[in-house]
């Protein structure tokens, strides 16, 4: 492969989105832990991925909250699911990366070390004054997913918890409490398709540990993880200026961002955790993989307005397009 603008392990990790040269919604749901091999190495053995990255966006996730402290919320009766959340999403970062990082138990008493941050930490579950803050916050600020709980009751299921500082084109702070249904409410044919219905339908039926996987996929100006519906006005200049851009800077100002979104049913709580843990790899290091520089182009110029409209990129997918085939 040619030099790459992005660090190396950025690359090989990548989780290019694109199976076939279509793209349509789907619930693209698969069990969890296992590697996919691609063109510049593998992703999805661990359930959390830790990159060169990590200490840098964790600094931006802080960033944000301190700016815009909503994308945080905990409705009361959640509580145990965020400990709940909080041992399990320790104990996944334990099994991954053994040598920085461990769960232990000394009866009531837990144990956590996080040897890239400094931190260890005794804790008894239920317990916050063991924390210096809630359990969720506590381990959103160790990972860099973003943290959705879904509460199941009422034959429904109910956003109702999280941390969300990186999210794309939606808002935490205004969908809290919402239903699965009413949150994906706004794009285009996904619940006339019954592609969201199906999906709830199998969130509902998760069992206790099973852990599912699934991506989805949108482009990004600039290597921006927050694009949330509150930073719409600020991007603005942004998209203005790309037309302005010659060739090379086009394809190192725009991104194609993947989502790798797991779903955990917790054993305790018996809460859904919903994980986004989000990728951005800019043209220029999509195009240097032939066989993905083909596939992207394929896919955006046969990808339906309505799609493209939804996902933000219809003002420029047509100078992408041009832009990747010209680079074969």
């Amino acid at each position: 492969m040619s030099t790459t603008v992005s660090a190396p392990d950025l690359v090989a990790s990548f989780p290019f989105p694109y199976a076939a040269d279509t793209y349509r919604y789907s619930t693209n749901l698969e069990p969890a832990h296992t590697a996919v091999r691609t063109r510049t190495g593998q992703w999805g053995r661990t359930v959390l991925h830790i990159d060169s990255e990590y200490t840098h966006e964790l600094a931006e996730r802080r960033r944000i909250l301190a700016a815009d402290p909503t994308r945080h919320a905990v409705l009361p009766h959640m509580r145990v699911a965020c400990w709940d959340t909080m041992l399990v999403l320790m104990s996944e970062l334990a099994t991954a990366y053994p040598e920085s990082m461990s769960l232990t138990r000394d009866g009531e008493v837990w144990h956590w070390r996080n040897d890239l941050l400094d931190i260890a930490q005794d804790f008894v579950v239920g317990d916050e004054s063991c924390l210096p803050c809630d359990p969720l916050d506590f381990i959103a600020a160790q990972v860099q997913d973003d943290i959705v709980l879904l509460d199941q009751r009422d034959d429904d299921l109910f956003a109702d918890a999280g941390v969300v500082t990186f999210s794309a084109g939606w808002s935490f702070g205004f969908d809290v409490g919402m239903t699965f249904l009413e949150i994906h409410g706004p794009v285009p044919g996904l619940r006339e398709s019954g592609v969201i219905t199906r999906a709830r339908d199998f969130l509902m039926r998760l069992q206790p540990n099973q852990i599912y996987r699934r991506t989805n996929w949108s482009m990004t100006i600039g290597r921006t993880l927050d694009v949330s519906v509150e930073t719409l006005a600020d991007r603005a200049a942004a998209r203005a200026a790309l037309d302005g851009l010659d060739d090379e800077a086009f394809g190192r100002v725009l991104h194609l961002r993947v989502e790798v979104q797991h779903l955990i049913r917790l054993a305790e709580s018996g809460a859904i955790c919903f994980l986004i843990r989000t990728y951005l790899l800019p043209l220029a290091d999509v195009a240097g993989v032939d066989e993905w520089r083909v596939r992207m182009a394929a896919v955006l110029a046969e990808l339906p307005e309505e799609i493209a409209g939804y996902k933000g990129i219809s003002g420029y997918r047509d100078r992408v397009v041009s832009w990747l085939r010209s680079r074969g």
